[in-house]
């Protein structure tokens, strides 16, 4: 009875350990696509990369045709719109305007298309999850997939699909940070620069950004944040994104898969906020297991071996940088009251001119 328990536990070990190396398989594989990406070696898809870091988190079953079908209704929805719902826009940019005004409504309006005399279709608007909003307790709230499921997303989440659904739809959006925090910038003719915000459906001006309190004016000249990404940037943070799933799937015991994404990240973005504070916590929590395991006080007795050595020098100069930069840490309570400050204060904070332009004639 016992040899039958220890030969079942054995074989529960090995299949555990077969998985885990499946499991990693999937993200060194999905790395390695993104990576060729970025390298120029394959054309740049955002799409195709968001939806890497998402398969390997669920161990490659996400189903990407499902998902593809639910992208391609948008699509079509969206073009529905912008053919029967004319906006107030007059400028030589006007089907591109026309094509974002559209994109924004299909995500944040309920959208009703007649399909004939007897059957309208209705397409409900994408709210916001205030459950668990950074993923802390499930990971697969941050993913398009989940809200493509459920309908409801974040400000990881739903920026993505807008953006997503830009390239498809061959239309400019950019993706901009703030602390804890992604919008879309988007340029017009007739309005210029301004912000879309998917959390609450508005186009807040950047003084909202600014009264988080958690923006300095060194952060923004330092591009920080409220800067537009670039098509490689944007798939350079979907590592970023690669990178934490890791983290939450396997832990922060072994770092190095952490550090080699987010290097990657900041070869090609080296101002992006969340992958050198992701680096330096992924080398702190390795230093202290470590401190723990050889039972010691302090770093410095590590140094023996050159290579803690150099991860707590690297360590220590990311958040020098990160100070000198003009990063400040936001609590999360202050967060959700900047935010909520967007709902709260709509005519303070919202664009004229961006939500005005969007109104038919």
């Amino acid at each position: 009875m016992k040899y039958k328990l220890y030969i079942l536990l054995l074989l529960f070990f090995f299949s555990c350990t077969i998985n885990a190396q499946d499991s990693f398989h999937i993200y060194q594989e999905a790395y390695n696509k993104i990576d060729s990406m970025l390298s120029n070696s394959t054309s740049l898809s955002f799409r195709e990369s968001v939806f890497s870091t998402e398969n390997a988190y669920f161990d490659g079953k996400l189903n990407i045709e499902q998902i593809n079908q639910e992208i391609e209704a948008l699509i079509k929805t969206i073009k529905v719109v912008s053919a029967n719902e004319p906006f107030i826009y007059t400028e030589s940019d006007k089907d591109t305007f026309v094509k974002q005004a559209s994109l924004f409504k299909v995500l944040k309006d309920t959208v009703s298309i007649k399909i004939d005399s007897k059957k309208t279709l209705l397409h409900f608007p994408y709210t916001y999850d205030f459950d668990d909003m950074w993923g802390e307790k499930d990971w697969s709230k941050m993913f398009v997939s989940n809200l493509l499921t459920t309908g409801k997303g974040n400000c990881h989440s739903l920026p993505y699909l807008y953006k997503i659904l830009s390239e498809e739809l061959k239309i400019p959006a950019y993706l901009s940070f703030a602390p804890n925090h992604i919008y879309i910038k988007t340029f017009s003719k007739k309005i210029g620069w301004y912000n879309t915000e998917l959390t609450s459906g508005t186009f807040p001006v950047d003084a909202w950004l600014m009264a988080s309190g958690y923006i300095s004016v060194d952060a923004v000249r330092n591009c920080l944040y409220m800067d537009t990404l670039s098509t490689k940037q944007s798939v350079a943070n979907c590592l970023l994104d690669l990178a934490q799933g890791y983290q939450h799937k396997f832990g922060k015991d072994n770092p190095y898969f952490v550090l080699q994404c987010c290097s990657t990240v900041l070869k090609y973005h080296p101002t992006n906020v969340s992958a050198m504070l992701t680096k330096a916590e992924a080398q702190k929590s390795y230093i202290q297991a470590r401190m723990k395991a050889k039972n010691v006080k302090t770093p410095q007795e590590l140094f023996a071996d050159n290579s803690i050595k150099e991860m707590y020098a690297d360590m220590e100069q990311t958040y020098v940088k990160l100070h000198q930069l003009g990063y400040r840490r936001m609590p999360e309570e202050m967060y959700t009251k900047w935010i909520a400050s967007l709902k709260n204060e709509p005519n303070k904070y919202n664009n004229p001119q961006a939500s005005g332009s969007r109104k038919k004639k």
